[in-house]
């Protein structure tokens, strides 16, 4: 006979499930009888309530809640509402919404909190929201910004998105005796945090206006997140509706600020200082609803900053596209140098500003049919060189070299050459440029480039340092990279093509119109052979009034073709001949 134990062993390994079916043997082992046994349920918290209004009062606040959707495993018996401002919490309960936390600073910025409790414990607490409690003596103390009040939509404009301008500001009814004011704008991040965009104090009594970015006279205290001793722009990395809080400081006196250095008020230090002195307070929300395409801009922007100033680049947004302004020419790098094959054309600035700026699509749609990169510019370097195709105009042939501009030798020793519009551009990789970043690897998750259909190029590495896979469709691959637009990227290789075949997003109408962003201003010259090119092109050489000269041998023969700029348009072209002064020509772009 099998032992009791070994079989009720067996019959526990079957049992699963919110019913166990326990079969009592007998002891002869018969036939035995079942019994259902239900578990005990494991107890579980309520879930977290929905925060609603809050409700600035005199040393008090008024938080509105609504139940969680979850009471747990137990009734919800109460809620329990926290205030967190100044380094201090206060707390009050209560059986349902409202309720009134007592005991705050007025003019501190708090941040509240509801949760509900039951007998099994404290559930999660809501999301948070914030009010500054205001003395009963503030009246009608109101604070906007331009025509926008509180609840209102912070303009792109003050945003990382736009401008990063600092925002207008008005107030008016602050109570009498008012000695001067103070302005603390804040953001809450999460559940007992705050930061601060912009802290201005010693702000005389006088004054009930503060211009778009300027502080209006007062003292400029240390923002976070890099604002330092400025203003810092909202820039949330996160879609969805963020909250900005303008609080204004009616004061009885100036704040006790003795003994710290400027750096070292910031918010904290002065939101303390303020509360001893704070007669009233006058407060206004704003809202910034950041979209992936405001997202996207702020990426771009970022990538072409260490160019920005040298080679006068800039981006601006629309909900659609970034528009990438640049002059199409840099000189940092040695232009022409290294060339074997020419056709006599040189580097010269190109109109790509205004309506002429490249449009990059700031939210990539993947395309159903892939545009093909015949010829032509395919995208733009952080630097504000075009990027090209690999093959001459009019796209890569049978033959010799089959039209690619690199295996023909006349690109230079960046990749580089001077086109038919007498305008710069790269054909495979621009690695002089990848050469300002001493670490090789930060090309693996910083973008080289933008591609017209708005999704990046990387260097020859994926961001974890493994060779790049390209793949068969358009050069790129599905690999998640930092620092751009989701969903593709595209990397360099020195094999052809040397950057992308096709676009894999539905391409920026500038690819169909990308020859009316050109204005050639002089005829191509005759193609010939090359040896030992320079070109002598510096920032001063190419502005107005500056010579360049480009010159190269041909066996026997030295060429040379020296332009000097004389407006904004126009050039004087000399050309020689071993030395001997051949022609002059002036020419002009159209725009």
């Amino acid at each position: 006979m099998v032992p009791m134990r070994h079989l009720l062993r067996e019959v526990r390994r079957e049992l699963f499930g919110a019913s166990m079916c326990v079969v009592v043997l007998s002891a002869c082992g018969g036939g035995g009888a079942t019994t259902d046994v239900t578990p005990t349920p494991t107890p579980t918290l309520p879930g977290a309530p929905n925060i609603g209004a809050i409700t600035a009062l005199d040393g008090a606040a008024s938080v509105a809640f609504s139940a969680p959707s979850s009471s747990g495993t137990s009734s919800i018996t109460s809620y329990t509402a926290s205030c967190t401002g100044g380094g201090v919490t206060k707390t009050a309960s209560g059986a349902g919404s409202p309720i009134t936390v007592s005991a705050l600073t007025n003019g501190t910025l708090y941040s509240c909190t509801v949760a509900a409790v039951s007998a099994v414990g404290t559930g999660a607490a809501s999301s948070s929201g914030t009010v500054t409690p205001v003395a009963s003596s503030s009246g009608g103390f109101t604070l906007t910004s331009g025509s926008v009040s509180s609840g209102g939509v912070l303009s792109t404009t003050y945003t990382c998105d736009g401008a990063s301008k600092s925002p207008p500001l008005a107030w008016t009814g602050a109570p009498s005796g008012t000695a001067g004011y103070a302005m603390l704008m804040t953001t809450i991040p999460g559940p007992g945090t705050v930061k601060y965009n912009w802290l201005l104090y010693g702000i005389s009594a006088g004054t009930n206006t503060i211009a778009e970015n300027t502080t209006g006279g007062a003292t400029v205290g240390f923002a976070d997140d890099g604002g330092g001793l400025n203003y810092a722009p909202p820039c949330s990395q996160g879609p969805g509706l963020k909250q900005y809080i303008f609080t204004l400081y009616a004061l009885s006196g100036a704040p006790n600020l003795a003994g710290l250095s400027p750096t070292q008020v910031n918010g904290a230090a002065l939101t303390a200082a303020l509360a001893a002195v704070t007669k009233a307070t006058a407060t206004m929300t704003l809202n910034v609803t950041r979209t992936t395409a405001m997202i996207n801009c702020s990426t771009l922007r970022t990538s072409i900053a260490g160019y920005a100033t040298a080679n006068s680049l800039s981006v601006t947004c629309d909900s659609t596209y970034a528009f990438f302004s640049t002059f199409g020419i840099q000189s940092k790098h040695a232009m022409m140098n290294g060339i074997t094959a020419t056709n006599q054309q040189v580097p010269a600035p190109q109109n790509f500003t205004g309506t002429n700026a490249w449009k990059i699509p700031l939210v990539p749609v993947v395309a159903g049919t892939k545009t093909a990169a015949l010829d032509g510019p395919i995208g733009v370097a952080i630097n504000g060189v075009p990027i090209f195709n690999p093959c001459k105009q009019g796209g890569c042939t049978a033959g010799a070299g089959g039209g690619d501009t690199k295996v023909l030798g006349e690109l230079d020793l960046c990749n580089g050459h001077a086109g038919r519009a007498d305008d710069y551009h790269y054909h495979a990789a621009p690695i002089c440029m990848m050469s300002d970043q001493s670490n090789p690897a930060y090309w693996d998750t910083h973008p080289l480039g933008w591609a017209l259909d708005g999704y990046a190029i990387f260097g020859y590495r994926n961001p974890d340092g493994t060779t790049a896979t390209r793949d068969n469709i358009c050069g790129g691959n599905t690999v998640a990279h930092p620092n751009a637009p989701s969903g593709y990227a595209y990397h360099v290789t020195d094999a052809s093509p040397y950057v992308l075949s096709c676009f894999y997003g539905v391409p920026s109408p500038d690819l169909a119109g990308q020859g009316g962003k050109y204005s050639p201003m002089r005829p191509p010259g005759t193609p010939m052979a090359a040896q030992n090119m320079t070109l002598n092109a510096t920032a001063t050489s190419l502005a107005i009034g500056g010579t360049t000269t480009m010159q190269w041998s041909n066996g026997a023969n030295t060429y040379q073709i020296r332009y000097t700029r004389t407006s904004t348009l126009c050039w004087t072209f000399v050309f020689f001949t071993n030395g001997t002064q051949t022609s002059t020509n002036n020419y002009c772009r159209n725009f």
